[in-house]
């Protein structure tokens, strides 16, 4: 027996055998809820028979200016954002933001010290528009994403940008960690600190390194809690700063025994993350610290820590983009939102009276 020849049917084809208009076919794949369920099941029905695939992405894209896309435009190796639980809580609420949307998020990622030419990498890139994930001020791939034309979003930094940007007050979300350090009776405390520029420096951090810093969210966490230590009575050159570039384990144990090997003195650290507090205990469980970010394990090991809600982020500027993507393909100006989102402070059991 001959087996039967299936013809592939396009959208306007198979309107017309079924004698119903291409927005009806239409409507039966990406607006269900204005079809009768008898209807919608008989085109379904006729359109897999007829080897129909269903419309067309990029034709729908071309007529609605819209790929249903948003890029996360991330300038750290890609498995760092899989492997850093404060990346991922950001990606989880990126992801709850878009969730019922038929809106999906493209990653890019132009990790440190990569050779993909910017213009390359986020010209390629078929979004509707950017989230792009806390990169320096003079970032390429940052500046790379506005000459696109499409809405952007700012996570996290460069704080002094006038887009759209969603983040926190490190300045002084820091401060009831310093402040716990104080009133524990430390006056002999070092600070861990991640990269505070795209150059980096795996060591020492000097007051002219700190004060020209391109990455604002370290340098206000550093700048914060040296002002509260100053208030406190301690005199800021006294207080040792080791910076590392990529912020894992194995650069958070060497940062540590750096600071504590050559200041043996020291009684606290306060660091920046909570991944380079983690490493601080590991290292040196008798020690007193404090870490910035909230993140599980830190909450579980019962971190004197800083909490922000990386989360939280996510779903805000992945809602904030998706307004401003509107408000873009309607031709309506809108004003750059900014919002700052409230941090807290857990005391743990990490910080010990001396």
């Amino acid at each position: 027996m001959a087996k039967r020849k299936t013809t592939r049917s396009t959208l306007a084809s198979l309107a017309a055998e079924l004698g119903v208009s291409r927005t009806t076919v239409s409507n039966a794949y990406n607006r269900p809820d204005q079809l009768s369920s008898a209807l919608r099941e008989r085109i379904l029905a006729a359109a897999t028979q007829r080897g129909y695939p269903g419309p067309n992405p990029a034709a729908r894209s071309l007529r609605t200016r819209k790929t249903g896309t948003i890029g996360v435009l991330f300038t750290d190796h890609l498995s760092y954002a899989f492997e850093d639980l404060a990346s991922v809580d950001f990606l989880a609420g990126m992801a709850e933001a878009s969730h019922g949307s038929h809106t999906s998020l493209t990653l890019i990622p132009a990790g440190p010290g990569g050779t993909v030419d910017p213009q390359a990498l986020v010209g390629q890139a078929v979004v509707d528009g950017f989230v792009v994930y806390s990169v320096a001020a003079d970032d390429p791939y940052l500046e790379a994403a506005v000459s696109r034309h499409v809405p952007v979003v700012v996570v996290d930094q460069p704080t002094t940008t006038q887009l759209p940007w969603v983040g926190i007050d490190d300045y002084h979300a820091i401060a009831p960690a310093a402040a716990a350090l104080l009133e524990a009776g430390h006056r002999d405390i070092g600070i861990l600190c991640i990269r505070l520029d795209r150059i980096p420096n795996n060591g020492f951090v000097d007051p002219e390194r700190l004060a020209s810093a391109s990455l604002h969210v370290q340098q206000a966490r550093v700048q914060g809690a040296l002002a509260v230590l100053v208030d406190g009575g301690i005199d800021p050159r006294s207080v040792p700063i080791v910076e590392r570039h990529i912020n894992d384990r194995s650069n958070n144990i060497d940062a540590a025994r750096e600071l504590l090997e050559t200041h043996p003195h020291l009684t606290a650290v306060l660091c920046t993350t909570d991944s380079m507090a983690l490493g601080v205990l590991e290292l040196r469980p008798d020690i007193s610290v404090t870490g910035f970010d909230g993140i599980s394990t830190a909450l579980s090991r019962n971190l004197a820590t800083v909490i922000q809600p990386n989360r939280e982020k996510g779903i805000t500027a992945g809602r904030m983009l998706a307004t401003l993507i509107d408000a873009h393909l309607n031709d309506t100006p809108v004003a750059a939102p900014r919002t700052v989102l409230p941090t807290s402070y857990n005391p743990g059991a990490t910080v010990r009276r001396i």
